[in-house]
């Protein structure tokens, strides 16, 4: 982040939470929500701005924000406070209402339904609402850069398993070539901080920067990955999957074994966070830890074990 993006965006948005106002009338502080190179969120009352990451696609972004404000995907996606996005220190800046988080603290309360739910509504989502080119979804290509993060931290002991486990899959799964029957419009980085409650009670979901045309499967591939490692309970697993069916969510068959359509993406996002969860131990000069280390060893047995075994990376 530029020393001068930071001072800007507070700036800017306030302007937004108070477009009648020449300054700040609610007394409300503004708060530094998250400050990543790929994300600098601030929130003033009920508005929040994000700095998209420096080569973010204006293009892309653009259409993405346009779905998201599409009637059609009113109370599934978070709309945009402001339909196009401005520039500050290099990076477009996006606007959007605020909504409560889910709870970190509460695993019980976790929305793993209503998480489903809107998926499936999403994933149903006519092709007739999507812009002409409407980009793919950047599942894969987050994958992709999370091994790239890993080669760049230098050698380490637990990396070898993790770069097996990625070998062996599919081109189109390490983004080395265009997902087959990419007809379904996708997340792309679904997890639990990517839902917020509104006013009303209800969840929507957030973060447009990877939405885009892709393999369904995919924005099921986090759950079912933590489920597969032993690190979501069964019964979560359970309400989250049979949501989804509920919901005619198209990822999977509504009876039967999903592990066919899962398993590739549940790898794929099991590497990810493997390759991820090295990189910041490097970088933190700190040991891995239990979850981590679990997450690598699922790596070494999914290796070493063919896709037929899908589902059983805990065993």
């Amino acid at each position: 982040m530029t020393a001068d993006l930071l001072p800007a965006l507070r700036a800017k948005v306030r302007a937004v939470a108070h477009p009648a106002a020449e300054a700040c009338v609610c007394g409300t502080e503004t708060s530094v929500l998250a400050d990543r190179p790929d994300g600098t969120v601030v929130r003033h009352a009920g508005t929040v701005a994000k700095a998209h990451a420096a080569d973010t696609d204006s293009g892309e972004l653009a259409a993405r924000m346009a779905v998201a404000a599409h009637p059609r995907l009113d109370g599934i996606l978070l709309p945009p406070r402001r339909p196009t996005a401005v520039e500050s220190h290099g990076r477009p800046v996006t606007f959007w209402p605020y909504g409560s988080p889910v709870d970190r603290d509460d695993p019980d309360a976790a929305p793993w339904e209503a998480a489903a739910t809107l998926l499936a509504r999403l994933h149903r989502t006519p092709q007739s609402v999507l812009p002409p080119g409407f980009p793919p979804m950047r599942g894969p290509a987050k994958a992709a850069r999370a091994v790239a993060r890993l080669h760049a931290a230098g050698p380490h002991p637990a990396a070898a398993p993790v770069l097996r486990a990625w070998a062996v899959l599919p081109a189109w799964a390490r983004d080395e070539a265009p997902m087959p029957y990419a007809r379904t419009l996708c997340h792309g980085d679904l997890h639990l901080g990517q839902l917020v409650r509104t006013r009303d009670g209800g969840w929507l979901l957030i973060d447009i920067d990877d939405l885009g045309l892709g393999e369904p499967a995919w924005d099921l591939a986090r759950p079912a990955a933590w489920f597969a490692c032993g690190l979501l309970p069964p019964d979560e697993w359970a309400r989250f999957l049979t949501a989804y069916q509920k919901a005619d969510g198209p990822a999977v068959p509504a009876d039967g074994d999903p592990w066919p359509a899962l398993d590739v993406p549940a790898r794929a996002l099991t590497v990810q966070t493997a390759a991820l969860a090295i990189a910041k131990s490097v970088a933190a000069e700190r040991p891995l830890d239990e979850v981590e280390t679990s997450v690598i060893d699922a790596c070494d047995r999914m290796a070493t074990h063919p896709p037929e075994l899908a589902g059983e990376y805990a065993t």
